[in-house]
């Protein structure tokens, strides 16, 4: 289930490889290890893509892709998920950092307005800033470890399903086999069919 809700999300290889904002990495893009998806790949992925929707820089899928490469995770769930901070999710992911930040360093709440730009950030780093990216950091290694661990649980658990589904249907094969190869009168069904028959012809008008 993992893989395949996975495979829904993810953008296709050829957007990735034909983004502009990406072309920088040039041949980089070439390794295999980087579109292969598997627990690790995706696990990895959550945790570089989570991490870098809770940097507020205008560039995230950048700063995705340039870790997703040398750590080689998937490269399109990477970038993918860095939307999880988006233009309507940004204002109230963000200000939730700020209050976070602000309450660790025990300073009293100020005026929030968060703009993804260069110079809001310039505006804001003397008064909210400190507080602010602090949060900011906090939420994005927290959310990064919680999703490396979920998707690699559910990934397991998936495995593990597929295989406990796969040898009850080999046992069930395997038993009907060998009822196959037993003489008709020891055969469980037709057992039952002549104990029914008995039965039948014993039981009073």
């Amino acid at each position: 289930m993992p893989k395949k809700f996975i495979q829904r999300i993810m953008p296709s290889h050829e957007s990735i490889r034909n983004s502009r904002s990406l072309k920088i990495f040039g041949s980089l893009l070439h390794d295999a290890n980087l579109w292969h998806l598997n627990r690790r790949s995706a696990a990895g992925a959550f945790a570089v893509g989570l991490f870098f929707a809770f940097i507020p820089v205008p560039f995230q899928m950048l700063l995705a892709a340039a870790a997703a490469i040398p750590l080689r995770v998937n490269l399109p769930l990477s970038v993918a998920l860095v939307w999880v901070s988006n233009p309507i999710t940004m204002p109230v992911l963000f200000y939730f950092c700020y209050l976070l930040g602000a309450w660790i360093l025990d300073q009293g709440n100020q005026p929030f307005a968060f703009e993804l730009s260069w110079g809001w950030l310039a505006q804001s780093i003397g008064t909210i800033g400190p507080a602010f990216l602090l949060g900011c950091f906090i939420v994005a290694v927290l959310v990064s470890i919680i999703g490396y661990i979920s998707i690699s649980l559910l990934w397991r658990q998936s495995v593990v399903n597929a295989w406990r589904a796969r040898a009850a249907r080999m046992l069930a094969a395997a038993k009907e086999r060998a009822i196959e190869h037993l003489p008709h009168a020891q055969r469980p069904h037709e057992r039952t069919h002549k104990q029914d028959k008995r039965d039948n012809s014993n039981s009073p008008d």
